[in-house]
């Protein structure tokens, strides 16, 4: 292969995509996320959960828009909720599509970590 051609793999990766925007609605800091997360996506939804700079930090994942989610996108999931729970903040997750959903409870997150049916519930506190 040439130098600056990829892979099929690499091309997929790449128009698949995911987007990620933080916002912060009443001091809880809102990730939404459109795509899909697996391992070539990953890194942009870590770096955004990464608060370590604040205080108890609380975060609302926003999951209305992503389309696909792998082991991957799960360990970063669980990785944040562990780590903000020691530090005495939370993590929810808000309006994940079916798939995901169903991805969620086949390997039992939904029962650690908050799923909420919409954003505006995952911001009550």
């Amino acid at each position: 292969m040439a130098e600056g051609e990829t892979t099929d793999a690499e091309t997929a990766a790449q128009s698949r995509g995911l987007s990620v925007a933080s916002t912060t609605a009443d001091g809880i800091h809102v990730v939404t996320c459109a795509g899909e997360i697996d391992h070539h996506t990953g890194d942009k939804l870590r770096q955004a959960l990464d608060l370590s700079d604040i205080a108890r930090p609380r975060i609302v994942v926003d999951m209305r828009q992503v389309t696909f989610m792998d082991s991957s996108g799960i360990n970063i999931l669980i990785a944040a909720h562990i780590r903000l729970s020691e530090t005495g903040g939370w993590l929810r997750l808000a309006a994940p599509t079916d798939s995901v959903l169903r991805t969620l409870q086949i390997v039992g997150v939904d029962a650690v970590i908050d799923c909420r049916e919409t954003l505006r519930d995952a911001l009550s506190i």
